[in-house]
């Protein structure tokens, strides 16, 4: 089973105080937005456990930063959801109803970077739409590029930064060190969640998974695929600490005085508060280890549809439907 794969990553744990705040908070909140309804929806989406996973992933938030955290992990994960069911085979209408999404968050109030990052993340899920309709998985570049949009893991570290009140001057923020450990940190956690909800995930139909973009690109068999996901894991954790360790320099080289190199450095922790937290999360949260057995393979990946768009017309035109060959 690929929720028994061990991954041993060499960060260590931290936990926020307020979790059990957060998670007395997240639940009034979930209801009040209409995430969730009824009894069904309310117990699946608690035995996800996402203020477990906002107290791991970002362990010195507190109060209203770690509600801002636990929220916006509530939305991710119900929102990801929806689009497992009929609304995921329609590649036009995912795109319709992100792009109404995409509107809201370049609205009044954002910074370019994070509006960007929440474009990225909706519009994602329309190409994500269209390798379902495909039905193999493609390359490891195009896989990526989907991958990284879907899965939201750039908006989890632009919340972290919100919550522990760091402002990086430019030059910082997008040094190659920082640039290149910010899309490893992205990728140890969407690789390692492709192992664990492999089995979810191709119930499902899905082909965005690492483990079977492996498969079909370097015709391996699925345990020698799961073997190459665990090394691949690896080796960023080997290149985003060997990164870390040239800070201090890129700090010098840029004349960066003391009081400006502390927030650099608890930007690095930042980021490995998120893998090793959201790792911890995830071998712990029930979404995938029970979800075969909660929802039916062949139906919706949710309870309740919060989108309101029904499924794919048989009788669209093509242009609504992804024709393979």
């Amino acid at each position: 089973m690929p929720q028994d794969i061990e991954f041993d990553l060499p960060f260590p744990l931290r936990v926020s105080a307020d979790m059990e705040g957060a998670r007395r908070r997240n639940l009034d909140w979930v209801r009040r937005r209409g995430l969730v309804g009824g009894e069904r929806s309310v117990d699946w989406y608690t035995s996800w456990d996402m203020p477990r996973l906002a107290a791991y992933g970002f362990p010195d938030a507190t109060g209203w930063g770690l509600d801002l955290c636990t929220d916006a992990m509530a939305f991710f994960f119900v929102f990801d959801d929806q689009l497992d069911g009929p609304l995921g085979l329609a590649p036009a209408r995912v795109a319709r109803v992100c792009q109404g999404l995409i509107d809201v968050v370049h609205g009044p109030g954002w910074v370019a970077r994070v509006a960007h990052e929440w474009e990225y993340y909706f519009a994602a899920h329309a190409h994500e739409a269209v390798n379902r309709c495909r039905g193999v998985p493609v390359d490891m570049e195009h896989y990526l590029h989907v991958r990284r949009g879907v899965a939201g893991t750039a908006l989890p570290l632009s919340l972290a930064e919100r919550a522990a009140g760091l402002s990086l001057p430019a030059a910082v923020f997008h040094s190659p060190q920082l640039r290149i450990m910010r899309e490893i940190a992205i990728d140890i956690t969407l690789m390692c969640n492709d192992v664990y909800s492999l089995e979810k995930e191709e119930a499902r139909g899905d082909m965005d998974n690492l483990v079977l973009v492996i498969e079909r690109t370097q015709h391996r068999t699925r345990d020698e695929a799961v073997t190459a996901a665990q090394q691949e894991v690896h080796r960023c954790c080997n290149r985003f600490q060997q990164l870390a360790r040239e800070i201090p320099a890129m700090c010098t080289h840029l004349a960066l005085p003391a009081p400006q190199r502390t927030p650099v450095e608890t930007y690095v922790d930042v980021m490995t508060a998120w893998i090793s937290g959201y790792h911890a999360w995830e071998t712990e949260t029930l979404r995938y280890t029970t979800a075969l057995k909660a929802l039916p393979s062949t139906g919706p990946g949710y309870f309740e549809n919060i989108l309101g768009e029904p499924g794919p017309d048989p009788l669209a035109p093509a242009t609504d439907r992804y024709a393979s060959g």
